[in-house]
């Protein structure tokens, strides 16, 4: 089995269609739809259904896309590795960080990092932690700050544990408590991150095990715009410490959340078992460095 049908494949899953597919990977439309189509003659089974818009995976699909990816890194990890061997002596650093925390913990670290390595080149992608490390099991980066991983896949490092704090409007019932419980909050609406950003896990997680699912009144991936809406009364929020007093607004009660296993754990995870460029570990043991504490 070739890898090229393979990353078409996994391409136009990715971008949710041929013709996005083929821009991607430098190719006409019809050689993207004529590799796929190469792939489910081989297997024997349909991998797209192609009725769906945009396509969708079959549970063939599934399957094939998934040991796709695993396939695909193995590869980028062979050269990666070659490359050590023939003596490169420029490396890239691939690193992705959620917009979350990433400017109080992380960059102090760049500071320092460039100081002592100037000719590492740092390639940096920002999402939320959902989507970073579907990035890190596809071989897209190496290493992505997120928390603490549920699955298996990922090695994790620890760098930051901070409790939460809920958010509320001044006029809050909760709003003077020295601290309060997701289950006196769950008659307010909740205001989470967008889809793809770990927090949210944390938070209706939580409530899951206080018995209830929470009523969402808005999403966003901007946390001062999450703060704007508390003040004015749409709902309640959650933050890190850390970040809740960076944002401090004087329409908003910060009041600490005493609920178990609501602490948010931020670390840097990498694909278990997977290649570590030389410029990856030098980022990690500066992490450890520069907090110790977490290590």
């Amino acid at each position: 089995m070739e890898l090229r049908p393979l990353r078409a494949l996994v391409e136009v899953v990715r971008h949710g269609g041929f013709s996005q597919a083929a821009k991607v990977v430098f190719a006409t439309q019809p050689t993207v739809s004529k590799a796929v189509r190469q792939l489910e003659d081989e297997i024997g089974m349909p991998l797209l259904d192609r009725q769906a818009q945009p396509p969708q995976l079959t549970e063939a699909g599934e399957i094939v896309y998934r040991r796709a990816l695993k396939m695909l890194a193995e590869r980028d990890d062979l050269y990666a590795e070659l490359d050590e061997l023939r003596g490169l002596r420029r490396g890239v650093l691939r690193l992705g960080l959620p917009p979350l925390g990433s400017s109080t913990l992380f960059a102090p670290m760049f500071a320092r990092f460039r100081g002592r390595y100037p000719h590492i080149e740092i390639s940096l992608l920002e999402h939320g932690g959902h989507r970073l490390e579907e990035m890190v099991m596809a071989g897209d980066i190496e290493l992505a700050a997120s928390l603490r991983p549920d699955s298996d896949n990922f090695d994790w490092q620890p760098v930051a544990r901070e409790p939460l704090l809920a958010l509320l409007p001044a006029d809050h019932a909760h709003a003077r408590a020295a601290s309060v419980g997701l289950e006196q909050l769950r008659a307010s609406p909740f205001i989470l991150f967008e889809t793809g950003f770990a927090l949210n896990r944390i938070i209706q997680d939580a409530c899951q095990r206080a018995g209830f699912a929470p009523a969402i009144a808005a999403r966003s991936g901007q946390i001062d715009f999450i703060v704007a809406l508390v003040s004015a009364g749409l709902g309640v929020a959650f933050l890190p410490r850390v970040k809740a007093e960076e944002e401090r607004h004087a329409g908003v009660a910060l009041v600490p959340l005493r609920d178990a296993r609501t602490d948010w754990e931020m670390g840097l995870v990498w694909r278990r078992g997977g290649y570590l460029s030389p410029a990856a570990q030098a980022w990690l043991a500066l992490a450890r460095e520069m907090h110790p504490d977490t290590a």
